[in-house]
């Protein structure tokens, strides 16, 4: 495929994901893994975990890893192009969404839409976090490290890198 086809494909699904990422990014996590590893091959589902644990690491919107997947499959352009496809679109419904809530938000059937709609977004969260730990467990102790991860998260409200930073010591000394 062509410079310009892999630009046209990373603006046209990075916009499609746009338009259905209901709860963030991070919910479509999985369409986005589906679409570079399985769909398209433009890598593997190892670079794709690290592309997103660098995303995670680095100071700026979590989403970052959609900048970083179009750079590694098509260099800065593809940087500035999987960018501008995810943000654009889901700026301008989250701004009709902002109108729409702000006209009708205290009517009984948008109420309901609003409850309706949080199960399906932690789902979609949830079927991220499987995904990502799916396609990184090398064993029985990668796996203990995720859950142990899981645990620190949920139950205490210290900063979540100081867990990955536990991770990574673990891996350095050859425990994983």
């Amino acid at each position: 495929m062509s410079g310009r086809g892999v630009l046209s494909e990373l603006a046209l699904q990075f916009g499609i994901i746009s338009v259905v990422a209901i709860g963030g990014g991070n919910a479509v996590l999985p369409e986005m893994h589906r679409m570079v590893v399985d769909v398209h091959g433009w890598m593997t589902s190892e670079t794709f975990a690290n592309l997103y644990a660098l995303a995670q690491a680095a100071p700026g919107p979590n989403i970052m890893v959609v900048t970083l997947i179009g750079w590694y499959v098509a260099g800065i352009p593809g940087a500035l192009v999987s960018t501008a496809a995810l943000t654009m679109p889901a700026s301008v419904i989250a701004f009709a969404a902002s109108q729409a809530r702000s006209r009708w938000n205290q009517l009984p059937w948008y109420k309901t839409f609003e409850h309706a709609v949080a199960p399906l977004t932690v789902g979609l969260v949830l079927a991220s976090g499987g995904l990502l730990t799916a396609s990184t467990a090398s064993g029985p102790m990668s796996l203990a490290i995720t859950a142990a991860t899981v645990a620190f998260v949920l139950f205490t409200r210290m900063n979540p890198l100081l867990a990955l930073g536990a991770g990574a010591v673990l891996g350095l000394v050859g425990l994983v």
